[in-house]
């Protein structure tokens, strides 16, 4: 059995959290993920405060395991959800697109575990003086807004470089990945692109059809120009916006194409208009599971790896 600091700070079972994806990780897969022993966490994405209690009241009557709230700090919306998080006493709450600390002296005085997720060692070191419970380092594999570092790389940096826990995200589809991000000081991993296709996931059907029917190099980043990197799906979407982005479109331009594409994928499943955001690993998530199956199956091929591994020494 895997054994982590993680689990106990956190009094979850299994360490393995799932990504808070926006217009995704709702109740339903968090709830999900949470009674499997590892941390459902739900996505406040541009969402207003009413709307993410809402989300967290449906959680506590599926489970009354620990959970988290993924706040994206570049939301509108982002002071009211800050405030709310300690009104309803959450948790845990992970921190992506910004720097957190405005909020963290009031979460922290809220007894509100807070784990920023960074793309690059000076965030993780500014967040931990800040009193961060523990960061996620997340390479540029990941699904989503990603950074320039891989995981490969950032990882063992991060681990370097604070004193806190480190889990490790991007890239991670399944056990194997998961022994190799404890080789690298990790205490645990966060996987988003698997749960996409898990029984509990209310992602549009035509997304989880795209995830299945995907390869090695089924996805594009765009974005870069303007510091605004985005992983997806190849898809006519995708391909357009990568178009305009090589001919010289402005920010503006490119901001107005963008607008709803991931709501058009996850919700709608709009293929022709939707940005389907998927990590590089995308092409080893081959069936549908549930929750606890995926949870499972990472933690027991974990399991699996580091006690094999030993083969290596003589």
């Amino acid at each position: 059995m895997i054994e982590s600091p993680i689990c106990e700070l956190l009094g979850i079972q299994k360490p393995v959290f799932q990504g808070g994806m926006a217009w995704i990780a709702d109740a339903s897969l968090a709830s999900a993920v949470s009674e499997a022993g590892g941390l459902g966490i739900i996505s406040a994405m541009n969402a207003n405060a009413e709307w993410l209690r809402g989300q967290i009241h449906e959680l506590r009557e599926r489970t009354d395991r620990p959970f988290g709230v993924n706040i994206m700090l570049q939301s509108p919306f982002a002071d009211e959800v800050a405030d709310l998080v300690v009104d309803e006493r959450v948790p845990v709450v992970v921190t992506g697109a910004g720097d957190p600390r405005k909020y963290m002296r009031r979460w922290n005085a809220a007894d509100i575990k807070v784990i920023p997720v960074v793309a690059q060692v000076a965030l993780a070191r500014l967040v931990e003086r800040a009193g961060a419970a523990a960061v996620v380092a997340e390479g540029g594999e990941s699904g989503g807004h990603v950074g320039e570092t891989t995981t490969m790389a950032l990882v063992p940096q991060v681990v370097d470089a604070v004193r806190i826990p480190v889990v490790a995200a991007g890239g991670i589809a399944d056990g194997r990945g998961m022994a190799a991000a404890f080789m690298l000081g990790a205490v645990g991993v966060q996987v988003g692109t698997r749960f996409l296709v898990a029984e509990e996931c209310t992602v549009s059907e035509e997304y989880k059809r795209r995830i299945l029917k995907a390869n090695d190099i089924a996805t594009i980043v765009t974005g870069r120009k303007y510091g605004g990197a985005v992983r997806c799906l190849k898809s006519p979407f995708s391909q357009r916006f990568a178009k305009a982005e090589r001919e010289g479109a402005t920010q503006d331009e490119l901001d107005a194409m963008g607008a709803g594409s991931l709501r058009k994928a996850a919700v709608d499943g709009n293929y022709e208009e939707g940005s389907f955001m998927s990590g590089q690993i995308a092409g080893m998530v081959r069936e549908r599971q549930t929750a606890r199956e995926i949870v499972d199956d990472l933690v027991d091929g974990a399991e699996r790896a580091l006690v094999g591994a030993a083969r290596w020494v003589r």
